[in-house]
């Protein structure tokens, strides 16, 4: 019996409910802030099995920043969370971007191998 991706799997954790990314006034311009998250994790929203990457987030602030000890939190609550790369690095650059309204965001998921493959998802947001 074959087994298929459902669209249900599909948009697993797109909605769930997350913390806040909690952001403070920024008074400087023309600048980058690059954070690096090496121990990423979520659950394949089909197998049940769990994911392991690193996500990267880079952006110009615009009026504020992002709050460190919150996007901790944030990033914790996909942990027990079924949820594609795919998702994960575009809800990620969502919810980045409402937060702090940067001037521009990039959002990489580089993803540790799992059947003989490695995934890099990367997720851009630009003010237009």
């Amino acid at each position: 019996m074959k087994k298929t991706y459902t669209a249900e799997h599909a948009k697993k954790g797109v909605k769930d409910i997350l913390p806040d990314i909690e952001a403070f006034p920024n008074f400087h311009k023309g600048y980058e802030i690059k954070i690096e998250i090496p121990e990423f994790t979520s659950v394949c929203p089909k197998t049940g099995l769990p994911d392991f990457g690193t996500i990267t987030i880079r952006y110009m602030p615009g009026r504020s920043c992002i709050e460190l000890k919150s996007l901790k939190y944030y990033i914790i609550g996909f942990r027990n969370m079924g949820i594609f790369y795919e998702n994960a690095v575009n809800r990620i650059l969502k919810d980045v971007v409402s937060s702090c309204r940067p001037k521009w965001c990039i959002v990489t998921g580089e993803f540790n191998v799992r059947g003989g493959m490695k995934t890099t998802v990367t997720a851009r947001y630009r003010i237009k």
